[in-house]
């Protein structure tokens, strides 16, 4: 029988130079304009979701969004800035291989972030 995929995630603060530990981090199945929370986790100490966020008979093909809450990551810290800039980062992307790993990092500061597909 051939492996399953998984999906992982971490998040690195570029502005401190480190992890970005207790995160807020919400997975979505999207249909079409419809989303459907999967899951809803809080990254660890390494910036990362104690397991993975999809795995098993959970992992399937279809279209999914990430949502970073960044703003209330930041706002937890001293940070000066009277008001944040980004709230909330989505990633939309599309799983298209059961039997890969998909691993979607976020390089994020209080006013810019990237992501990639990771390994």
């Amino acid at each position: 029988m051939a492996e399953t995929g998984r999906l992982t995630t971490h998040v690195l603060d570029t502005a401190h130079g480190r992890p970005a530990a207790g995160m807020g981090v919400e997975l979505y199945a999207m249909h079409g304009d419809q989303a459907h929370l999967v899951v809803s986790e809080v990254t660890n100490a390494d910036g990362r979701c104690d397991g993975p966020l999809l795995e098993g008979a959970d992992f399937a093909p279809g279209s999914y969004e990430l949502v970073f809450n960044v703003g209330a990551y930041f706002s937890k810290l001293v940070v000066p800035q009277a008001h944040p800039f980004l709230e909330l980062v989505p990633v939309r992307f599309v799983i298209s291989d059961q039997h890969a790993h998909y691993h979607v990092p976020l390089l994020v500061s209080p006013y810019g972030y990237s992501t990639y597909r990771g390994s």
